[in-house]
């Protein structure tokens, strides 16, 4: 298989890394491992290494890679991020490597030098990529940290923010997600047994807690350690949530703590879905404009979608890919959109050239 026809899509994020195998033009399969950067740059080589375990043959490919792992406290600003990663990227991957960006495809010297477009543009790829094939769309993509609130109109995308700044302040990135977000980030205060009370704002435990819980967080995706550095049974699990609240497990039942988890649970969908109607207010979309859903969250995206009354597409059902493949592609929608535009985009030079010749 020529090189042109494999494509693996990186994106490189402070958290995980996620990579898309795409071959001929479609997705053949996802992998997501632990990539722990804020703790040093050596774990980029160790999230390649496994990418390349899984892919013996994947040194043989064309990368195309997105990145937000340049926000990382590692480095003392964005620019010196995007300019320590690309380099070291661009040595693990080989020559043909490809960086992307809003207005092209970048080599590694283009990529420092236009770090701007760089930065945290994973978002961007999933977007052009899904508007592509819908014409007008709703695309929420809740991860393990963060929630993407992208309009796509009129085969475009139609987000009001260029960058992590700007988005903040549009709503359309929300610092939530459905694994690594601590629980005093979603609430104050808290009802417990009938009666409010205040929530700790320590780091005792996170959401893949309270989805742990309520059975709505596949184990595959919570793939980082437990606030304590303890199990994620349903024991330790209640124990963490009890400790939120001044409290040990031994002091209520597992059916309590269920009902403290789906009270967290409810705090941050509507911390979402504040967002989410933020963004509908300002894009003008149709109300029959479907709802995307993309992330390890989708569960949630699918009841948000439910909420507002518009039918929901999952990321995956817009490939020719089925199975654990599409599932994992939902999951890491980003990877996979960057390997399927740059497959797309050699696909047409290749088609001009033959047209030429």
């Amino acid at each position: 298989m020529s090189m042109v026809e494999r494509i693996i899509g990186r994106d490189v994020g402070g958290a995980h890394l996620k990579a898309a195998l795409v071959e001929r033009g479609e997705v053949a399969d996802v992998l997501q491992v632990p990539c722990t950067l804020w703790q040093g740059i050596e774990a980029i080589d160790a999230a390649v290494a496994c990418v390349y375990a899984r892919w013996p043959h994947a040194r043989d490919a064309t990368h195309a890679v997105t990145m937000t792992g340049e926000m990382v406290d590692l480095f003392p600003d964005r620019e010196a991020g995007v300019i320590a990663l690309v380099p070291r990227l661009a040595q693990m991957l080989g020559e043909d490597v490809r960086f992307f960006s809003e207005a092209a495809w970048l080599v590694a010297s283009e990529a420092k030098r236009e770090w701007p477009r760089v930065a945290s543009a994973n978002w961007l790829a999933s977007a052009a990529w899904v508007a592509g094939r819908i014409d007008e769309a709703l695309l929420i993509d809740i991860g393990s940290t963060t929630t993407d609130v992208i309009a796509l109109r009129r085969g475009n995308v139609a987000a009001r923010g260029k960058n992590d700044a700007e988005r903040l302040q549009t709503s359309e990135l929300v610092y939530q997600g459905v694994v690594r977000t601590p629980l005093c980030a979603l609430a104050q205060r808290v009802r417990f047994r009938g009666v409010e009370c205040n929530v700790m704002n320590e780091w005792f435990a996170t959401s893949a807690d309270v989805y742990r819980l309520t059975n709505e967080l596949d184990a595959g995706y919570d793939q980082h350690d437990t606030a304590d550095h303890r199990g994620k049974d349903r024991a330790a699990t209640c124990a963490r949530l009890a400790r939120m609240i001044g409290r040990d497990a031994r002091d209520a039942n597992e059916a309590n703590w269920l009902d403290l988890a789906r009270t967290f649970r409810g705090a941050q969908l509507r911390l979402i879905e504040e967002s989410v109607a933020q963004v509908l207010a300002a894009s003008l979309l149709s109300v029959d404009a479907p709802v995307v859903a993309a992330g390890c969250g989708d569960f949630l995206v699918r009841e948000i979608a439910d909420r507002l009354g518009r039918r929901c597409i999952e990321f995956d059902r817009l490939l020719k890919t089925n199975g654990a493949a599409a599932r994992w592609a939902r999951v890491c929608a980003p990877s996979a959109a960057v390997a399927l535009l740059l497959s797309k985009q050699r696909e047409a030079q290749a088609t001009r050239l033959a047209c030429g010749s």
